[in-house]
């Protein structure tokens, strides 16, 4: 271990001058540190290599940030950037699919197996009510989190090509449902979507100018005008606006119907 006083002198050339042998002494006088730490993560099945090759990353990250003029020495500031990159190594590995993206559920994370030791909660299967309410009291997050985080960490990750059961050949793959909709469904639809519109637009032909102009503003616009704006435009009252489109929402439904009655030509099909 270095005295104080030399490893202030090699923060600061460090800090200063980026001189790579005065960050390398900073490092070696603290990978038995290192070592520490990572031993108290083996718990999680890790190798001890790996977990020791993380925690020289957060070393390393951690003399890079260190400032000496704060007066503290480098043993009180690494320990966080070490333990935080085991940490993130150990939620990475742990499952294919993320978890632990938020404090709250890492700190949830690394506590879950040894609060479910203190309540003798021993069994793979979900934890009792009042052990979930105690968890998440103590460790501020829901209870939904507790239970979440326990069937991920005793069910673990299988891969969806791995036979479901001994007995048959089918993979958890092969039980998989597509809720989306079939390709007939979907062309059934775009093809109604395609004659809705066009008989919209036919129908809409059908009426006067000033007709299709307030049910266009009134009824196929995202932010319609109010009745005493379209009144101030046509020099009327509002009333008569309303009776104007009621009037004109009414014929355009009628002519919908006329022309959905009559019988597809080859050219209206295709336009």
């Amino acid at each position: 271990m270095l005295e104080a006083e030399i490893e202030w002198d090699l923060a600061r050339r460090w800090r200063d001058h980026e001189d790579d042998s005065a960050a390398e002494s900073l490092a070696n006088s603290y990978l038995r540190l290192v070592v520490k730490i990572a031993r108290g993560y083996l718990g999680y099945n890790m190798p001890l290599a790996d977990l020791i090759s993380e925690g020289n990353l957060g070393l390393i990250q951690a003399i890079r940030r260190f400032d000496p003029e704060q007066g503290y020495r480098l043993s009180t500031y690494a320990p966080w950037w070490i333990r935080a990159a085991i940490q993130d190594f150990v939620i990475r590995s742990e499952s294919l699919v993320r978890m632990g993206t938020t404090a709250a559920q890492k700190k949830l994370f690394f506590n879950l197996k040894r609060m479910k030791a203190a309540h003798h909660e021993l069994s793979d299967g979900d934890l009792c009510p009042e052990t979930v309410a105690d968890i998440a009291h103590r460790l501020g997050v829901a209870e939904s989190e507790v239970i979440e985080m326990n069937r991920r960490l005793v069910g673990g990750t299988h891969s969806l090509n791995a036979p479901a059961n001994d007995d048959s050949d089918m993979a958890f793959q092969d039980f998989l449902v597509d809720g989306s909709e079939d390709q007939e469904t979907r062309l059934a639809a775009s093809e109604e979507l395609t004659h809705r519109r066009r008989f919209v637009g036919q129908a809409m032909m059908s009426l006067s100018d000033r007709e299709r102009d307030i049910l266009t503003q009134r009824r196929l616009r995202d932010n319609p005008p109010t009745l005493e704006t379209l009144g101030t435009q046509y020099g009327v009252s509002r009333e008569r606006i309303r009776q104007i489109e009621a009037h004109a929402f009414e014929k355009l439904r009628k002519a919908v119907i006329r022309i959905a009655k009559q019988p597809l030509q080859g050219p209206a099909l295709a336009a």
